[in-house]
Parts: structure tokens; C-alpha cells; sequence
């Protein structure tokens, strides 16, 4: 149990510290908007914030994201207490792992919506500074995450005939999304295809 305990810390540990450097780099070396190019135009670090839910959504205004913010620190420790009665279990290891890269992926993002807006000012046509002396872009619990991977592999537009969109262009995959989103994605992902039957069980 001591095993697996310590490879869920630092599997958590090691995903925060390279999502959070990645971000800070970003943020102190790019302009809101600006990108690279890794692999041609398939795999682009493409500087985007993401002000509420994933792929962008908000409701509610500042309550909203408040609200928001404090659902996922919630969420996080009802996922910290999961992962700890799985230990006590010695549930399969990599159901173990699986939950280890959702919570890091969970806290990464929580830890932008929680400080970035008062350790930054803003990077509209800037390079945003880190502990600005005029305070940042928000108040607590105002931040926004920072996203920067882009795969827009596919490229075309939809036809004529289509339902909707006709004629619009389609773009695949379009969203940006960043290393603590791969982390839950890849958590989620693990459980839905190889771990059902240990949910249903649990059931």
C-alpha cells in the first residue's frame, strides 16, 4: 500500500510542477493570442485563457466563476477522499493512478483560477508580469486558465447539404486545452475503457 500511496503523490506532485511551469513560461514569454508552430500546422502552442468551463463557457458572471472555482475545490477533495478509500482498498493500480491524474489535472486548474489573476497583469498585447506592483488582471477566485496545445489536424468545410454549418469550416480538433485537461482526460479516458468492470463492481 506504501508503494502505490507514493506513486499517486508523485504522480500528482510531477504533473503540477510541470503544468504550472509550462503555464508560467507561457505566461511570462507569450502575448494573449500568439503561437508557435511544433509540427507544422498539426500541433501548434497556441496562448489562450479560458475565463470559465471547458472549451470556454461561463454563466453567471463573477458569481458564476466564483461559484465555479470553489465547486472544483469541493470536487478535489471529494476526489482526494476517493483516492485515499481506493488506497485502503488496494483497489488495481492503475484504477489508483487513474484517479491520481484526475485530481492533479483538477488541482492544476484550480490553482490558475485561484491566484493567476492577482500574481499577473494582463497579456492583451503584453507579456503579462509575474507579481506586477500594481496588483493583477483579478481579484481571488477570478483567474483564468491557461491553455496553449492546439492540434488542428483536420482542416476542410462542411458541405453544402449539411444540416448546419453549411458551407461553414470545420476544424479538428479545435479546442486548446492544456497539461492538467490531458491529465483528467487521460484518467477518464483509462476508466471508461479499461475499468468498467471494477466500477460495476464497486456498485
Amino acid at each position: 500500500m506504501k508503494s502505490i500511496t507514493t506513486k499517486s503523490v508523485l504522480i500528482i506532485i510531477l504533473i503540477l510542477i510541470l503544468d504550472q511551469t509550462l503555464k508560467i513560461w507561457i505566461k511570462t514569454h507569450m502575448v494573449l493570442g500568439q503561437e508557435y508552430k511544433v509540427l507544422g500546422d498539426w500541433f501548434i502552442i497556441h496562448f489562450t485563457e479560458n475565463n470559465g468551463m471547458a472549451f470556454g463557457m461561463e454563466f453567471w458572471g463573477k458569481n458564476g466563476k466564483i461559484f465555479l472555482t470553489l465547486f472544483r475545490i469541493i470536487a478535489v477533495v471529494g476526489i482526494g477522499w476517493y483516492l485515499r478509500t481506493l488506497i485502503k482498498q488496494e483497489a488495481p493500480k492503475m484504477v489508483i493512478i487513474s484517479i491520481a491524474l484526475i485530481m492533479a489535472g483538477a488541482i492544476g486548474n484550480i490553482i490558475d483560477s485561484v491566484f493567476y489573476g492577482i500574481i499577473f497583469d494582463e497579456s492583451f498585447y503584453q507579456v503579462a508580469n509575474f507579481m506586477p506592483k500594481d496588483g493583477g488582471y483579478a481579484s481571488l477566485l477570478q483567474g483564468r486558465v491557461v491553455d496553449m496545445f492546439y492540434f488542428p489536424i483536420l482542416k476542410g468545410h462542411y458541405p453544402g447539404w449539411f444540416p448546419f454549418n453549411a458551407n461553414q469550416q470545420f476544424i479538428f480538433f479545435r479546442p486548446v486545452f492544456n497539461l492538467a485537461d490531458s491529465a483528467i482526460t487521460t484518467g477518464v479516458a483509462y476508466i471508461l475503457v479499461f475499468e468498467r468492470s471494477f466500477f460495476k463492481h464497486m456498485n
